[in-house]
């Protein structure tokens, strides 16, 4: 019995030591990554306000940038933030795809474009920190991709909103200009987003420039939620309303992440790695998609009588081909102004 034991026991000794030797075997198998740098070490452009650390090398390879997904930076949190998201906004449509008809039914193609536009902005947003760091011109590229899909997530919002939310005094109103405004603010804040980044050093000019365009086309997409909220005791069994006021108040709370560094501000250097208001506000505002998503569903569902009177059968079209129109002048004129701002960088390099 001793003897069986001990065996046992020497077994149990030499597999704990098997166990202890993975972490090693781990770090051996994978490839070595440059190490990460402080900010004096990397352009003005790449540095956060009070992120001391954590910067990735640049021109390194299109691998190092890949897989620095799962290396410790400081954006490793604000790709992974957005990529969680984008595979919960994907689950959510999976969903959502068994029980609402999106190829045959007309009046569904405003949830389809806000579920479309949503998986855009969240992988636009992945993409921009994860690639972002190659080079200043992959910079500017990567995260003007990103704001494309900012401004395509507004129009997305805006139909949804106009489509499902609207009542009936506030659709006379606004009928024939409410998506056309939509559209043109979306692509306003794009550009205003551009301009932002490419004055990035001064910080008072790149926030009005991401900030202002972006309010304007918040205010005007939401507000025919914000009238239903106001007038909330007029229908309190609207199960949708807890979602719209949800997709509010985590929109606005993203929103003072966003435009004020507050966590920063008030651990400087501690931030570098967890806890700067950008992934807070990452966090926001897919929660912020989430509750828009549920609340428009839930509109697709109950007010369906409403929409009906209210839309013509090719509204949905309509919006659907804007949609693509928006999305196709915000990448045309992405495009360009990089082409401008490739000439400038090209002098700039030549006079060093």
């Amino acid at each position: 019995m001793a003897t069986i034991v001990a065996e046992h026991i020497g077994r149990l000794f030499i597999s704990l030591q098997h166990i202890r030797q993975v972490p090693r075997m781990l770090t051996e198998a994978a490839p070595s990554m440059p190490a990460t740098v402080r900010d004096f070490d990397v352009p003005a452009y790449l540095r956060d306000s009070h992120i001391s650390s954590g910067y990735r090398q640049l021109h390194q390879s299109w691998r190092y940038y890949f897989l620095s997904v799962f290396q410790r930076h400081n954006e490793t949190l604000n790709v992974w933030t957005h990529l969680v998201a984008l595979l919960v906004i994907l689950a959510k449509f999976c969903d959502l795809a068994e029980n609402v008809d999106f190829v045959n039914d007309r009046h569904a193609w405003p949830l389809l474009i806000l579920l479309v536009s949503s998986l855009n902005y969240t992988a636009f947003s992945v993409i921009a920190h994860l690639l972002g760091s190659k080079s200043e011109l992959c910079h500017f590229i990567f995260f003007y991709l990103d704001y494309v899909g900012v401004a395509q997530y507004q129009y997305g919002s805006a139909v949804v909103h106009f489509y499902y939310a609207i009542d009936a005094s506030m659709y006379s109103y606004f009928k024939g200009v409410f998506m056309p405004a939509a559209a043109i603010c979306s692509l306003l804040s794009f550009v205003g987003c551009c301009y932002g980044k490419y004055n990035n050093l001064q910080t008072l000019i790149r926030k009005i420039g991401h900030v202002a365009p972006s309010a304007l086309a918040y205010a005007w997409d939401i507000s025919p939620v914000v009238k239903r909220l106001i007038f909330w005791s007029d229908a309190s069994n609207d199960p949708a309303l807890v979602f719209h006021l949800g997709q509010v108040a985590f929109f606005l709370s993203a929103a003072v992440f966003y435009t004020f560094p507050i966590v920063e501000r008030c651990f400087p250097g501690q931030c570098n790695f967890l806890g700067q208001s950008h992934q807070i506000f990452h966090i926001f505002l897919s929660c912020t998609t989430l509750c828009q998503i549920n609340a428009s569903y839930l509109d697709y569902l109950g007010r369906k009588e409403l929409y009906l009177s209210l839309h013509a059968s090719g509204d949905a079209a309509f919006f659907a081909q804007l949609y693509a129109a928006t999305l196709m002048a915000c990448m045309f004129t992405g495009g360009i102004i990089l082409r401008k701002l490739n000439v400038v960088l090209d002098l700039k390099h030549k006079c060093l």
